[in-house]
């Protein structure tokens, strides 16, 4: 979906997707090459009105990756609220940011980012028009690319390579709605 605030000043919400391929010796995250931007991001897209930004998460994932959101776990923190009467609980964001989005007339987005694990392939190739130069990236070789890495994609990988795999716990994403 295209940008719905583009006014200076008005903000987009929009959710990232962190993957991470586990079960060889080390995680490695996968990025694809942003047609637009033109270097190395992780997938997402904007929540659209009709959307929360969990369901943004289950099409972008499938149109952007070809996974479907039942091969993969989400990272959630430990200490969690899980269960509720009145009202919906949905994945904890590892991140929830402001940018600013460049181009004509500044706006900005607010992002949800929320990191999962899988060590399956994707069940699906990605949908036509979308990126197929996708790569995975082991920490070390994370690190030695930051010149073709976005910087918003690098500094929130790093973050969730050395934080989030190792102290939040793997949740099958049928526990959200």
């Amino acid at each position: 979906m295209a940008h719905i605030h583009t006014e200076p000043g008005q903000h987009d919400h929009t959710v990232s997707i962190y993957l991470f391929r586990i079960g060889s010796h080390e995680p490695k995250v996968m990025l694809h090459l942003h047609k637009k931007i033109g270097s190395y991001a992780q997938f997402g897209g904007h929540i659209e009105l009709h959307e929360t930004p969990w369901l943004t998460v289950i099409h972008e994932l499938e149109e952007e990756t070809g996974y479907n959101i039942g091969q993969l776990q989400i990272l959630q923190p430990h200490q969690r609220i899980r269960e509720t009467t009145h009202f919906i609980v949905h994945p904890a964001p590892v991140i929830h940011s402001t940018m600013g989005y460049p181009g004509e007339g500044k706006h900005f987005h607010i992002d949800s980012a929320y990191a999962f694990i899988t060590n399956e392939a994707s069940a699906q190739a990605p949908d036509e028009g979308e990126s197929t130069d996708i790569r995975l990236f082991g920490r070390e070789e994370f690190i030695s690319a930051k010149d073709v890495i976005d910087p918003v994609t690098y500094d929130a990988a790093l973050y969730i390579f050395d934080e989030i795999l190792k102290s939040w716990e793997a949740v099958p994403t049928s526990e959200f709605k």
